[in-house]
């Protein structure tokens, strides 16, 4: 037992909340049955890597007033960067699997560091990111085992009560510019890589919810915004049976074929044994699990997939980010789409110096 605390504000909501409690470890997905607090969760569970749940001792929800100008996201593209050996060496082996036929979609992450302005703290990168990106999941997490992690993440994992589930399924990447800045992405023009990679993970989902029930429905796919990029959406509304069996869901779709691949078992294989840069938290999911709040006492759950993410590591900053490969994927396109993702918590730090 440990104590740890949480942040997080729901897409376009007034206020955060926050959370502040002793950690419980757990070492599976199916241990969450039952389970009430705030989760983070890695892409790989380990001993030294648990599924972490901080149980609530003070729960405080605090409105948001600091104005959303106070910040502006930069229309300037993402820096190109100077791609590294290591993304060259994985992109390589990891594309000749897709080549040789072993997957239909691998992903690829990796890791770039930023050093962090000592001026600032955590909770003041948690308020810019809510002020800069009303549309995603802000979450700030600190536990003992997971060490401290920023989010701004659009994609849904689990998200519901005893009334009602939805979950969705995000794939597809572009970003941005000029004048589409103005507005949800309306002028966009889908590749065919795109519109696969969606397909993959949307057949993927439907395919885990028809173990757990027969009541749902599927919607889509969309273009929606989420920060300077903009991706391809299909959502997923549903009923369960009982309420008992989250944990087993959630062993189901974690992690979906948008952080891993398909085959799913054989890609995650794949990925832990060859991808040289640890995942850790990243691409794993956060948030409140089965848990109540003052102004919504029935117990819901708020789970997304920790993207668009941050490990904030005393003086340095280790930014996550990957892409879905297809056997059509190019590096160069690969590695401009991880840089382009990176620069939403570039943001933060930007306007921290």
């Amino acid at each position: 037992m440990s104590s740890a605390f949480a942040f997080y504000r729901l897409p376009f909501a007034d206020h955060y909340v926050r959370i502040e409690g002793s950690t419980r470890e757990l070492g599976s997905c199916t241990l969450l049955n039952g389970c009430s607090g705030f989760v983070i969760a890695p892409f790989q569970v380990k001993t030294d890597q648990p599924i972490v749940v901080i149980e609530p001792e003070t729960v405080e929800e605090v409105r948001l007033t600091s104005p959303s100008s106070t910040y502006s996201l930069t229309d300037q593209p993402a820096p190109s960067g100077q791609r590294s050996l290591s993304y060259h060496i994985d992109f390589s082996n990891f594309h000749a699997q897709l080549c040789q036929g072993a997957f239909s979609k691998i992903v690829l992450a990796r890791c770039a560091d930023e050093p962090m302005d000592q001026t600032i703290g955590a909770e003041d990168l948690f308020l810019r990111a809510c002020c800069l990106y009303p549309r995603m999941f802000i979450a700030l997490v600190s536990t003992p085992q997971s060490g401290c992690w920023l989010t701004a993440t659009p994609e849904i994992l689990l998200d519901g009560d005893r009334n009602g589930w939805r979950t969705v399924a995000l794939a597809g990447t572009m970003q941005l510019e000029g004048d589409q800045l103005q507005g949800e992405g309306e002028s966009v023009r889908w590749s065919t890589k795109n519109i696969e990679e969606q397909r993959i993970v949307a057949t993927y989902i439907a395919e885990c919810l028809e173990r757990f029930t027969a009541d749902f429905r599927e919607e889509g796919p969309r273009t929606v915004r989420a920060a300077n990029l903009v991706h391809l959406r299909s959502d997923f509304t549903f009923t369960l049976p009982s309420d008992d069996c989250l944990g087993n869901l959630l062993m189901a779709l974690h992690p979906t074929p948008a952080v891993c691949g398909l085959p799913k078992r054989d890609a995650f294989d794949f990925i832990v044994r060859n991808e040289r840069t640890p995942r850790r938290y990243y691409s794993g999911f956060m948030g409140p699990f089965n848990m109540s709040i003052t102004r919504h006492p029935s117990p819901a759950t708020h789970l997304y997939v920790s993207l668009r993410c941050m490990n904030i590591d005393r003086d340095v900053c280790h930014l996550f980010a990957g892409g879905g490969l297809l056997k059509d994927s190019v590096e160069e396109q690969e590695w401009l789409e991880t840089e382009a993702k990176m620069e939403t918590m570039r943001q933060l730090l930007v306007h921290s110096s």
